[in-house]
């Protein structure tokens, strides 16, 4: 839950386009528009746009700048983190060369394989897919088998790019640690690329997994950072961000598409410094307090609402699961999300794991906003009992 209010109105520019705008109980989607700009970030990126620059300037400084802010070593910033599993990717396959960097996509001469446990399979993976690269899975959908490190250790017989490790509440605990993970494919020489695009909060996680010995980590800048929705953040060692450097825009080449406006850059920069700034234990009480208003407000006989930690990206904020129970159960859940999102104001819940039930997750609710999602989550449900 937020506490920060955004600036600017965006509800005229969205009325005059005919969008449905509304309130978001489910969380900082990508496809409902990430979340909400604090004033300093829209500031910087206002700013940013009434001047011109180098970008390969513009980029280093800002990638200091972030790194220093965050204790790693350095950063490069990219147009989201699906972008930067692309770049961090196609790093490890060229380096700084940039002869070799212009090379792609033919990747005669290079590295290929990319390594990921079965368990870390996700659509994300397009972003490294896409690559002229051999996907190889070790594992089995949920765990790996013991000896399971043998596995991996097989798998790195081979001249290999990376492997991606993926880090997510949804992971299953079967899978092999990142610590094991690190130690493995470092014996080998082999880098890691962690996949952390949703792990914040906590902050720390900008340098915990880093300083695990993690070669690269990506985040998302448009989620939890506030920041523009169109950036990301790859964090670690600085030759391989050297070699993002290369790889990325404006230079031409494979990631030239993947461009990164003064815009963005400045935005993140403030993103990260706001972030830094801000309480997570009063953020976390604030969750509560919401969680226990719904169960206090919406929990009746035909109602279940109850407290869920952590949410479903394994992030340490409570949510609240609504379930109806019966056999009616998901046709009721169903009137209600409809009701819930054509009414006034329209209101977007998350998915439950299960027909009749969805969650609603404070983490994109501003504070101005709690009561008015109390009232009509419960006017809505006492219309359909």
């Amino acid at each position: 839950m937020t506490s920060t209010a955004s600036a600017g109105n965006p509800k005229s520019i969205y009325k005059s386009l005919g969008v449905r705008t509304f309130i978001n109980a489910a969380g900082s989607y990508t496809r409902l528009g990430g979340s909400r700009m604090p004033a300093p970030v829209v500031e910087a990126m206002r700013a940013a746009a009434s001047g011109f620059v180098e970008i390969d300037e513009l980029q280093a400084r800002v990638g200091e700048r972030i790194a220093a802010l965050t204790h790693n070593q350095a950063a490069y910033v990219t147009c989201g983190a699906a972008a930067g599993l692309f770049v961090a990717t196609a790093a490890c396959m060229t380096g700084t060369d940039q002869a070799r960097a212009r090379q792609l996509p033919d990747p005669r001469g290079l590295p290929t394989r990319v390594v990921v446990q079965r368990a870390h399979r996700n659509p994300y993976d397009y972003a490294v897919r896409t690559l002229p690269i051999e996907l190889v899975e070790i594992g089995f959908p949920n765990l790996i088998a013991p000896p399971g490190e043998w596995e991996l250790t097989q798998a790195l017989t081979l001249p290999t790019v990376a492997v991606l490790y993926v880090v997510g509440g949804w992971v299953p605990p079967g899978a092999l640690s990142l610590e094991r993970v690190l130690a493995i494919a470092h014996e080998r020489g082999v880098p890691v690329i962690v996949d952390a695009a949703a792990q914040l909060p906590p902050k720390e996680n900008l340098w915990r997994f880093t300083q695990m010995g993690a070669d690269l980590v990506i985040f998302s800048g448009g989620k939890d950072l506030r920041g523009p929705q169109s950036s990301g953040l790859i964090l670690g060692r600085p030759d391989l961000i050297a070699a993002c450097a290369v790889i990325g825009a404006p230079h031409h080449g494979i990631g030239r598409p993947l461009k990164v406006g003064k815009e963005e850059l400045a935005g993140i920069a403030a993103a990260v410094e706001w972030y830094m700034e801000q309480d997570e234990e009063s953020r976390a009480r604030s969750a509560e307090d919401l969680v226990g208003g719904l169960i206090e407000r919406l929990e009746r006989p035909t109602v279940a609402v109850e407290r869920r930690f952590p949410n479903e990206a394994g992030q340490p904020i409570a949510r609240a699961l609504v379930r109806f129970p019966g056999i009616n159960g998901a046709a009721r859940r169903d009137r209600v999300v409809g009701l819930l999102r054509t009414g006034v104001p329209s209101i977007e819940v998350g998915p439950g794991e299960e027909p009749d039930c969805f969650y609603v997750n404070p983490m994109a609710v501003e504070a101005d906003e709690e009561e008015i999602l109390l009232d009509r989550l419960d006017t809505v449900l006492r219309d359909v009992e």
